[in-house]
């Protein structure tokens, strides 16, 4: 299974305000620590707080921060969310996209099975578990 940008974006931003949960960040540091388009993640951002995952605050001192525990979020939660509008294939579209196998496909059961099983897979594992650490980006020390 392939995530949109946009779900990287998100699982990104969340790893990355989990890993220091008591300080709000900015659209603008977000972006620049991990190089992705400002325009882009300020509209992962507005689904990441619909979505309840994160709060934000506009304004000097505002910014973005977890809207609970990293340990309570889920990234089965944040990945259905975010790829919601995104169907795996033409044929899981509302309107069945314009297979012309359709009724007759036995494909289409295989991968809603598969999806549902990535998912739950991920249902397993909380943000917690994935927070970014700035350690993490540093170069591995030298053997003497």
């Amino acid at each position: 299974m392939r995530l949109t940008s946009f779900t990287d974006f998100a699982l990104r931003t969340l790893m990355r305000l989990a890993a220091d949960p008591d300080r709000a960040f900015t659209t603008d540091e977000i972006a620049q620590t991990y190089a992705i388009s400002r325009n882009h993640l300020t509209k992962v951002v507005r689904e990441l707080a619909e979505g309840g995952f994160i709060i934000t605050q506009r304004g000097a001192g505002g910014g973005m921060r977890l809207a609970r525990p990293a340990t309570e979020i889920m990234l089965g939660a944040v990945v259905r969310r975010m790829e919601a509008p995104q169907p795996l294939v033409e044929c899981f579209r509302q309107d069945g996209g314009s297979c012309v196998m359709s009724g007759q496909c036995r494909l289409k059961a295989r991968l809603a099975h598969a999806r549902e099983v990535f998912l739950a897979d991920l249902d397993q594992t909380s943000l917690q578990d994935c927070a970014w650490s700035p350690l993490s980006r540093s170069t591995p020390l030298a053997l003497t």
